[in-house]
């Protein structure tokens, strides 16, 4: 069984209440989605008012025969169902973070995961790109608008112009892209941001 390993509850999270802020309007459901490694259960953890819960779990060495450790062999555990976080933004915009899982094989859970969402932040790690095109498909097959971050690693390669990285991952031209450390809450709140924006411009227009 998993283990929700920050799922107690606590009446403060960062100078935070739990209980939702009497300025919010609009309540919306946003996927965090990336590959296996990209930093997902990190951005949340660091952008999130509440005490987030994440249901992580060692790697062992049946999953490593699996999943690709290629460039992230320091990892040592990885999440079995979701990570989940809250953030209040100016305007009375309230996120609800579902971070997936970025293996193949919990592919099933995406229909149920992503019941509900609006759009999607898909972080994508600059030195192993071809690993985020199967989530990329998925995101792409469910219709969720998104955006795409890059998350910065120290090694991660400073010589790719923005035009090249967009290329290689077949980026509309309208398609959000940013860079973003998801240890840092500013820069990872920038990214939602990014997206949420494109969630407005991209919206259908209401009946008259």
């Amino acid at each position: 069984m998993a283990s929700a390993t920050s799922s107690t509850p606590d009446t403060r999270q960062g100078g935070a209440e739990i209980h939702l802020p009497d300025t919010a309007r609009d309540l919306v459901k946003i996927l965090v989605t990336g590959p296996f490694g990209v930093g997902k259960t990190t951005l949340i953890r660091s952008v999130s008012e509440i005490r987030p819960l994440h249901t992580e779990e060692r790697l062992t060495e049946a999953s490593a025969q699996v999943d690709d450790l290629a460039g992230v062999r320091e990892k040592s555990t990885t999440t079995v169902a979701i990570d989940f976080g809250r953030i209040s933004l100016p305007g009375g915009i309230v996120l609800y973070l579902f971070g997936t899982p970025g293996q193949e094989r919990f592919r099933a859970l995406w229909d149920d995961i992503a019941y509900g969402a609006l759009g999607a932040l898909v972080l994508v790690d600059a030195r192993r790109i071809d690993a985020s095109f199967d989530v990329l498909g998925l995101v792409e097959e469910s219709g969720l608008p998104y955006a795409v971050a890059f998350n910065t690693f120290p090694d991660a390669p400073r010589h790719h112009t923005p035009e090249q990285l967009r290329a290689a991952l077949d980026l509309e031209p309208t398609t959000p892209m940013v860079t973003c450390d998801a240890r840092e809450a500013d820069s990872s709140i920038d990214a939602l941001l990014a997206l949420v924006q494109h969630l407005i411009d991209h919206r259908p227009a209401e009946p008259r």
